[in-house]
């Protein structure tokens, strides 16, 4: 027997070392530290994030608007990428994700200004705050620019600066808090994987709004005003569409199974409504068309990003046939029976499918997917809490919009001159033409 004592204790003595040196180990293990894969996936969707403004949206609107305008709308999707980067550095990202102590429900703090802190060893999760922080700029410099589509061909250059700039400090930071920063939509339990409510929706109302008004272009609608190079906006949707995987796939922050759940879905989302808005078209007007095809694509991309990180594959089919139908009326039907000028049916897209998605995501979110059942897995109320997250975004993103606009228009003005109007934006403003 005691042989077998010496063996036991002596297994108990080695099990306990092994204990003792582990348990510091896993304790260490519960500070996150750097992960290369996880950095480099997240370097890589900065990239392609960045590549869905510049060239993307700029080629995608370029190629809708008249020939007379194609430079100016370039040159707007180019400043906004610049322009924002310099206010995100300065104070939008401080404002979008530190802690805004008694008012951190609805805005960020300062301590971040001119990114003070965010060195080159802070980490964010798994990857380098520097990434990060990066990324987070590329969704601040896309969502203004989008609404850039709503008044192509009518606004002032000096006022589209102006207003790119202080609507990301007041409009958009503020919302990206509410979801992402630890403010009070998160806390209330609204689900946006990706920005259906702080992107899309955001964007889509401050477009109507900036529609509504600047009031219509010159000719509108009796004039035909279409699009002049749909071979440039055929590039730029596929751009979106490629840039769309670094969009909704990055939202995961890392390479894991979320990101690869993120990127099936977004795919199938935007096939699906590529084809319900072809169809619906072809059955509409008897031809399906080129522009068609590409706007039922970003209609499904937009509808996909609130949900992307939470549905399965089902569920993005039927969120793409959705936003692919619902996005076709309202850009056709709903526009032209409420009579507004949106001139590249930014709210029609964006906005609208952004809440059709934004409410799907309550319907089909699996709790085995991102840990938060939706309506048909007895979750009703999720369907509720995400009306309450359009509602707060729509509200906000509305009033503040339109405030900004109507003090722009009372300093220095929003709308180009009439002969300005008619003889293009290019020529009159850059003092460029297209050949």
């Amino acid at each position: 027997m005691q042989p077998i004592r010496k063996i036991t204790a002596g297994l108990a003595s080695l099990i306990l070392a092994i204990a003792a040196f582990s348990w510091p180990a896993a304790a260490q293990d519960a500070t996150p530290s750097l992960n290369s894969g996880d950095t480099a996936w997240m370097l890589t969707s900065t990239v392609i994030v960045l590549m869905m403004t510049i060239p993307g949206l700029a080629l995608f609107y370029g190629g809708l608007v008249r020939k007379k305008n194609v430079l100016s709308t370039l040159m707007q999707s180019f400043t906004a990428c610049c322009l924002l980067t310099i206010v995100w550095m300065v104070i939008g990202y401080s404002l979008a994700f530190t802690d805004g102590g008694a008012v951190n429900a609805y805005v960020g703090g300062l301590s971040k200004m001119f990114l003070a802190g965010v060195e080159k060893a802070a980490l964010s999760g798994t990857i380098p705050e520097t990434v990060f922080m990066t990324f987070q700029m590329t969704f601040a410099i896309i969502t203004p620019a989008l609404i850039c589509g709503a008044f192509a061909d009518r606004m002032k250059f000096s006022a589209l600066l102006w207003f790119l700039a202080i609507w990301l400090i007041v409009v958009y930071a503020p919302i990206t808090h509410w979801v992402w920063g630890g403010g009070f939509l998160a806390g209330d339990g609204v689900l946006d994987f990706a920005g259906g409510t702080v992107v899309h929706i955001n964007s889509g109302i401050a477009a109507l709004v900036a529609a509504l008004v600047l009031g219509k272009r010159i000719g509108y609608p009796t004039e035909p005003m279409v699009p002049h190079n749909l071979v440039l906006s055929l590039i730029g949707a596929s751009m979106l569409w490629l840039g769309w995987f670094g969009f909704n796939a990055g939202s995961a922050v890392g390479a894991n199974a979320t990101a690869g759940m993120a990127m099936a879905v977004t795919q199938i989302a935007a096939a699906a409504a590529a084809l319900a808005w072809m169809f619906a078209e072809w059955a509409t007007h008897k031809k399906p068309s080129v522009l068609g095809i590409i706007s039922g694509a970003v209609a499904g991309l937009v509808g996909i990003t609130p949900a992307a990180g939470f549905v399965g594959f089902v569920g993005a089919l039927w969120i793409g046939i959705a936003c692919g139908l619902i996005c076709f009326w309202a850009a056709t039907s709903l526009k032209r029976a409420l009579g507004y000028d949106d001139s590249l049916d930014v709210f029609g897209i964006h906005g609208v499918g952004g809440i059709v998605g934004a409410i799907l995501t309550g319907v089909f979110a699996v709790e085995a997917i991102g840990g938060t059942p939706g309506a048909l897995e007895g979750n009703v109320g999720q369907i509720w809490t995400q009306i309450w997250g359009i509602l707060a975004t729509v509200i906000w993103s509305g009033i503040a919009t339109f405030v900004i606009l109507k003090v722009i228009d009372l300093v220095i003005g929003l709308r180009v001159s009439r002969e300005t109007e008619i003889d293009g934006l290019d020529l009159n403003l850059h003092g460029e033409v297209v050949p």
